[in-house]
């Protein structure tokens, strides 16, 4: 008997010092990810803007689909068709909203997926760092 590995979940939130209107205005755009996500060194666009092309800083390419999205309550929701991470099923939300200081937004980042070949705690670790390290470099964006 075999069993299928159970979802997995991470999630992971930072406030960031700007307007969440500002913070959204960066990284609202689905072809946004190069704009303020070191790792992603560029994004290409397709299928009416539904589907991206990134390539990574070591020459991968990941390409996402966006699933869901709501400009006025600022946040996208996009699975991955193809990648080198080891999961299947993954749904990822990004989300900004305002903060309880004035002029700061806090954004989530958020996903859920399938270990493929490795442990949940790995695959939770992977992407728990994915969303750190992207969420550290937006606010540095936004700091000075």
């Amino acid at each position: 008997m075999t069993t299928t590995p159970a979802s997995a979940a991470t999630s992971v939130s930072l406030e960031i010092p700007a307007t969440a209107d500002k913070v959204w205005q960066l990284i609202g755009g689905f072809g946004a990810l190069p704009d303020w996500l070191p790792f992603i060194t560029s994004s290409v666009l397709s299928e009416g803007g539904r589907l991206r092309t990134l390539a990574t800083a070591d020459d991968e390419v990941v390409v996402e689909r966006l699933e869901a999205f709501d400009n006025a309550g600022r946040t996208y929701s996009y699975s991955i068709e193809q990648a080198p991470f080891p999961v299947t099923a993954y749904l990822s939300t990004i989300k900004v909203s305002d903060a309880a200081g004035e002029g700061a937004a806090v954004v989530e980042w958020s996903g859920t997926f399938t270990p493929a070949g490795v442990s949940e705690d790995e695959a939770i670790a992977l992407f728990h760092g994915v969303y750190s390290d992207g969420l550290a470099a937006l606010k540095e964006a936004f700091d000075g």
